[in-house]
C-alpha cells in the first residue's frame, strides 16, 4: 500500500490481483481462475472429470485456503522488517506487529512444515515418475494450485540440510518442468498494457444500468439470510480484513457475493465465500434489509 491505481477504481480490497472484465472486478485468485476457467473455456487448465476436479478442489483447499501460505510467509527474511515502511504495511495488513524476533523464533517450525510438505509431494502424487499432478500432458489446474508455494519458497533460501533438490529430487524436478511451462507461455502474444488512468477511462465509458443482472439471483435458501439490496461489507476472513469493499447486494450463490460498489464507477465487486465474510452495514440490520 497504497495502490492508487486500485484506489482510483474505488476498489478497498488491498490484495492482488484481481481481475476486471468490464465493470465486473472479480477479488481472489481462487475466484479468478474460475472465472477465467469459465468466460475461456478453449484455454481452460481444469478438469471435466469429477474425481479430478476434487483433487484439485482438496488442493485449493489446503494449498491456498490452508495453512500453507502462512507457514511459507513465515520464511521470508526477518531482515525485511527492519524497513519501518515495509514493517508498517504488513502490520496493517495482519492487524497486528509482526516483528523481526517473532519472525526468528516461528522459522524452525516453519521450516519444519515445508520441509514435510516437500516429502508428502515427494513420496506420494509425484512418486511414480509422473510429470504432472494429474497425468496430463502439460501442467493443468492441480499443478497451478498445488506448486505455487513450493516454488516460491525455494527462492527463500532454505537450510540445505533441510529441503534441497538432493533430498527431493522429484518435487525440483517438478518444479523445473513448470518454469519451462511458464517460459513457453511467455512467449504467446502478449497483453497491452493499461495505465491506472486509462483502466479507470474504460471502465467509465462502458458504464451501464445500475440495476442487477437479469441471471442475478439471491439464493433464498442461504444461512445468512440476506435479501437483495442489502447494503454489506466484503473482505477477507483472515488477513487484511480492516480494508473492505462496501455496497447493494446484487447476487449470492453458494460459492460467489457479489455486490454493486457506488462510487466514481458503479462496479459489480464480486468474492467467493469461503475465506472471505460478508456482514451487514450500519441501518440495514436494523431495517429489515437482513434478517441476520
Amino acid at each position: 500500500m497504497p495502490r492508487p491505481d486500485l484506489e482510483k477504481l474505488g476498489v478497498k480490497y488491498r490484495r492482488i490481483p484481481v481481475l476486471a472484465i468490464g465493470r465486473d472486478v472479480y477479488l481472489d485468485t481462487r475466484l479468478i481462475l474460475r472465472k477465467l476457467e469459465e468466460k475461456f473455456p478453449n484455454g481452460k487448465l481444469g478438469s471435466d472429470k469429477p474425481e479430478q476436479q476434487f483433487i484439485e478442489r482438496l488442493l485449493e483447499r489446503y494449498m491456498v485456503e490452508g495453512p500453507v501460505f502462512q507457514e511459507a510467509a513465515g520464511l521470508v527474511p526477518s531482515a525485511f522488517l527492519k524497513d519501518p515502511i515495509f514493517a508498517k504495511d504488513r502490520k496493517g495488513f495482519l492487524g497486528r506487529d509482526w516483528t523481526p524476533e517473532e519472525m526468528d523464533e516461528g522459522r524452525p517450525e516453519c521450516l519444519v512444515f515445508i520441509r514435510n510438505l516437500f516429502d508428502l509431494l515427494e513420496t506420494t502424487i509425484l512418486a511414480d515418475g509422473r510429470q504432472w499432478v494429474l497425468e496430463t500432458e502439460r501442467p493443468s489446474l492441480a499443478d497451478l494450485q498445488a506448486i505455487w508455494p513450493v516454488d516460491w519458497v525455494t527462492s527463500l533460501k532454505m537450510p540445505s540440510h533441510v529441503v534441497s533438490e538432493e533430498q527431493f529430487p522429484k518435487v525440483y524436478a517438478w518444479i523445473s518442468r513448470f518454469r519451462a511451462a511458464l517460459k513457453d507461455a511467455d512467449s504467446a502474444p502478449t497483453a497491452v498494457p493499461m495505465t491506472g488512468d486509462e483502466a479507470f477511462s474504460y471502465i467509465k465509458s462502458i458504464q451501464g444500468s445500475k440495476e442487477p443482472n437479469p441471471e442475478d439471483a439471491v439464493d433464498e435458501d442461504d444461512p445468512q439470510d440476506f435479501e437483495r439490496g442489502t447494503l454489506v461489507e466484503i473482505y477477507p476472513s483472515d488477513w487484511g480484513s480492516e480494508h473492505r469493499d462496501a455496497g447493494r447486494l446484487v447476487a449470492l450463490a453458494r460459492d460467489e457475493v457479489t455486490i454493486m460498489a457506488a462510487g466514481a464507477l458503479d462496479l459489480r465487486i464480486h468474492a467467493p465465500r469461503t475465506g472471505f465474510k460478508m456482514t451487514a452495514v450500519g441501518k440495514a440490520a436494523a431495517t429489515g434489509g437482513t434478517k441476520l
